[in-house]
């Protein structure tokens, strides 16, 4: 049995990711008067969901090597 440990990392920072997303979606304007009006909570979101769907790629690709 052969561990990958890129598929794990992947499914937590797409879950952590898609929780920002979830977060950043449903926070109103006013919460980000600090942050210059920028939804930075949606924007890292996505970056996370990026590398998490990233490292997920990889470790499928991985699983069909010998």
């Amino acid at each position: 049995m052969r561990f990958d440990l890129r598929l794990p990392i992947g499914f937590l920072f797409s879950l952590f990711g898609a929780i920002l997303v979830i977060y950043g979606l449903v926070t109103p304007p006013e919460a980000y008067t600090q942050s210059l009006g920028i939804n930075v909570n949606l924007y890292w979101g996505v970056v996370l969901c990026g590398f998490g769907g990233g490292m997920l790629i990889f470790a499928v690709r991985a699983r069909g090597r010998p």
